[in-house]
């Protein structure tokens, strides 16, 4: 029996602002740990929360470009969860109403045309940052910096539409120049400014029902996106094939072993216990606001790409005349 992967990205950029979302302390790169930090990126009681205005013009520009519907009204909420890097307890992200809606993403890839749904893009503010290592007593302790957290963020969720490891790490090579062309991202994924989640599953070929996926967190370079979906992969096929069932998990890509580990049981929506930030009220986005920031959309890669090989075929047809 033949099998083939089904592949949808969860992507994570920093926006291009000088502060937090919600803060005004700084995102520069660099700075000595727990520096750039406040009472409220550290969620101290009764610190209140700011919308950056910044952050909201960049992410509507990125939803735009990827011909998203951009919302009129969006709501932001709580998303739960317990980790030593989330000082808050909880991540102030979106849910049931996102940012925009719907895109849609085409480039050939291996001489054929690529579609992609984009579901949705929704903004966040990212965690703070896990050191593991590189201190005297990192076999026993774990240190936290919290800069990166209340940095801003936009994810991009795409359909399940890739279908192969190559196909996945070139949308993800394509959007990157899309974000960094528009003045939306910087690109530099060792810095941790642009992410990717890989969500994977296989199924026989001819099929519709999608298989049991696993999520690949955190891959920061393309080469690491191909060679950790080319794995799973490969591992999926194999469990099903000798009649196992792959479990729902979230697996982590280790790169110098070549292969993905499990990290964690996979989360469900409801095991985040989404409820609407009682601290913000909805983003409310006038049609004039969006329309503007549409005129100001710079030209997008492919379109200059295509021009520029229209203008040449154009130069070779005259000399030859």
């Amino acid at each position: 029996m033949q099998f083939e992967p089904v592949i949808g990205l969860e992507i994570h950029a920093q926006l291009l602002t000088t502060t937090k979302i919600f803060c005004g302390c700084r995102t520069a790169f660099g700075a000595p740990p727990n520096t750039h930090v406040c009472p409220v990126c550290l969620g101290f009681p009764g610190s209140l929360p700011v919308l950056n205005r910044r952050a909201v013009e960049l992410a509507i520009k990125a939803a735009l470009a990827l011909g998203c519907d951009v919302q009129t009204e969006s709501i932001f909420a709580r998303k739960n969860y317990f980790y030593p890097d989330l000082p808050k307890g909880y991540q102030i992200s979106q849910y049931e109403q996102p940012l925009a809606r719907h895109g849609r993403f085409a480039y050939d890839h291996d001489r054929e045309a690529v579609d992609v749904g984009i579901l949705r893009v929704h903004m966040e503010e990212d965690a703070g940052k896990s050191l593991h290592e590189g201190f005297p007593d990192s076999d026993r302790a774990t240190y936290v910096d919290y800069n990166r957290a209340g940095v801003p963020l936009i994810e991009i969720v795409t359909d399940p539409d890739l279908r192969s490891a190559s196909a996945a790490a070139e949308f993800f090579s394509r959007l990157r120049a899309v974000l960094v062309a528009i003045g939306v991202n910087d690109g530099n994924m060792e810095e941790g400014s642009l992410r990717c989640d890989a969500n994977v599953s296989v199924r026989p070929v001819g099929q519709s029902t999608l298989g049991t996926k696993a999520e690949v967190k955190n891959l920061n370079s393309f080469r690491y996106v191909q060679r950790a979906l080319e794995f799973e992969i490969t591992r999926q096929i194999d469990v099903v094939s000798n009649g196992g069932r792959v479990q729902q998990e979230t697996r982590l890509w280790d790169a110098d072993a070549g292969r993905t580990v499990s990290m964690r049981s996979k989360e469900e929506a409801h095991d985040y216990r989404y409820f609407p930030e009682p601290d913000l009220p909805p983003l409310r986005i006038p049609v004039a606001e969006i329309a503007r920031v549409q005129r100001e959309l710079p030209e997008l890669p492919d379109a200059r790409r295509r021009r520029l090989a229209r203008s040449m075929a154009s130069r070779s047809t005259t000399r030859a005349c």
